[in-house]
């Protein structure tokens, strides 16, 4: 009985899940431009604002597509990525939103595990570069910068500056490393044997 309760689960959890996430983003966009559309007709429609929104993600992709359209959202993103704060934020925003639709590892080089929060204790991160700058200098080590997001919200996390021999390098894509941490390791890829890659720890 344990075996078939736990395979339903399974079986429903995706399920339950996605339509939580689908019906929270709906309502949140509902919520937000629909208000705003109310105030400047006088009257509430249901579901206007997921309509709207619908329409201004198309129209944004369709604009995004010319030449025009790189222009200007390559000038957004110089600009946004000028702003103290904004910066930071909206670059790792970015290049989760870029690993997860379409695989891509240039910003997120490679799944790493490190010691955190303490030794016998790792953690998902993700490289991000390999420190040849003043860090290196410093330290007079061989660095790399890895950012270890946190569960189940990879937006915000922690930036580490660890030696690449304290470091072990998976096997996994970018993306997989991504599901596991969004899921709280529910989702793993298949199983392969970690790797040591320039220097790292077996």
């Amino acid at each position: 009985m344990r075996k078939y309760l736990i395979t339903g689960l399974l079986v429903w959890l995706p399920v339950v899940v996605t339509v939580y996430v689908l019906w929270w983003g709906f309502k949140f966009f509902d919520s937000v431009l629909g208000n705003a559309i109310t105030r400047f007709i006088g009257m509430r429609i249901p579901g206007i604002g997921i309509l709207t929104s619908l329409v201004l993600i198309f129209f944004t992709g369709l604009f995004a597509a010319n030449y025009l359209g790189r222009r200007l959202i390559a000038f957004g993103d110089n600009l946004m990525t000028r702003i103290p704060l904004v910066r930071s934020v909206y670059l790792t925003v970015k290049q989760i939103v870029d690993a997860f639709l379409h695989g891509s590892n240039v910003a997120f080089q490679q799944v790493v595990l490190v010691e955190y929060p303490r030794p016998g204790m790792w953690a998902i991160a993700f490289m991000t570069s390999d420190v040849k700058n003043e860090i290196h200098e410093k330290t007079n080590e061989d660095i790399i910068a890895v950012f270890i997001p946190t569960t189940p919200n990879p937006t915000s996390g922690f930036l580490l500056y660890v030696p690449k021999q304290d470091v072990i390098f998976a096997d996994m894509s970018v993306e997989d490393g991504l599901k596991m941490v969004v899921s709280g390791g529910i989702v793993t890829p298949n199983n392969r044997h970690a790797k040591n890659a320039n220097g790292g720890r077996k």
